[in-house]
């Protein structure tokens, strides 16, 4: 198959639905809304949204309620990066090749901005649908689910958790299993969520959801492994966002832990289960299969 364009289709999907979903720049308040739109439509590589497609393609073809999902994800991870990219956090410049939200709108604006995105998120998932709760054709039973896993993997016990110990963690000698729990944590549990929710919306059964579950697992990982690989090897023009920032930051990461050599291994490694995870579906799982290749290959 040919992956950029499935990319790309997939891409100008999900793009379009968000661009329904969120409100216009006009509606008031226009500063909130321009500062949702700004890092949302910055670019980015689609990937969250794309695998819970993906995943869903394995059982049935792809609703709208699942694009809406999809986009949910998506809101949720670009918040993250707003926040992230704070002065009290990560303290960038640029992301995605472009000033960071609180570089054009300040750091009030963008917190806000970042808030606003994630409790849209769960607007959307919950929205009415031909006069009830929730979208037609689902159960609720199932976007309660729905709303467990993407929450899950978005609080304490997940992605804000191991930002936590990352922060925690800088300039500090740190043991292998603390690492994969940051990696795990501030990373792999979105993407797995987005594996998830692709099948759970799909009506994936409990083994076919084992399956998709152990490869959105490693891919989560080998995801933040790369995304280390290319703080040291990627330039600003590939990754559109200034490298070298953990290394003077002190922050844990697998090269740091394991070396370069080690940590490609490794990322190539959790590919190969990634794709052996799916032997059991046919030709509909080959783009997962194709995307758990791609991810430990890309250069932004």
């Amino acid at each position: 198959m040919d992956l950029n364009s499935y990319l790309k289709e997939k891409e100008n999907i999900i793009n379009k639905a968000l661009d329904s979903l969120l409100p216009k720049e006009d509606e008031f308040p226009q500063k909130l809304h321009k500062a949702m739109r700004y890092s949302v439509f910055a670019g980015g590589k689609r990937i969250r949204p794309i695998l819970c497609l993906a995943s869903a393609e394995i059982f049935e073809g792809v609703s709208n309620n699942i694009i809406n999902v999809a986009c949910a994800i998506e809101m949720v991870h670009t918040y993250s990066l707003i926040h992230d990219d704070l002065p009290a956090i990560d303290n960038d410049d640029l992301r995605r090749g472009i000033p960071t939200n609180h570089k054009v709108f300040g750091e009030a604006m963008a917190i806000l901005a970042g808030d606003a995105l994630l409790t849209k998120a769960f607007q959307i998932i919950s929205q009415k649908s031909e006069g009830r709760v929730g979208f037609a054709h689902h159960q609720p039973s199932t976007l309660l689910q729905i709303v467990y896993e993407i929450a899950e993997a978005a609080g304490s016990t997940g992605m804000v958790g191991g930002q936590v110990v990352d922060i925690e963690s800088e300039g500090k000698e740190v043991a292998f299993p603390l690492l994969e729990y940051i990696h795990i944590h501030k990373t792999g549990e979105l993407i797995l969520a987005s594996c998830r929710a692709g099948a759970i919306m799909a009506n994936g059964d409990d083994k076919s959801l084992d399956a998709v579950t152990k490869y959105g697992e490693a891919i989560g990982l080998a995801f933040q492994i790369t995304d280390d690989l290319l703080d040291i090897e990627g330039n600003r023009e590939e990754t559109g966002k200034a490298v070298g920032g953990d290394v003077k930051k002190g922050k844990a990461t697998y090269p740091s832990v394991l070396g370069i050599d080690e940590s490609k291994k490794r990322a190539q490694e959790l590919a190969g289960i990634a794709v052996a995870s799916l032997n059991d579906f046919g030709r509909k799982a080959e783009p997962l299969r194709e995307i758990a290749r791609y991810l430990v290959k890309r250069r932004r």
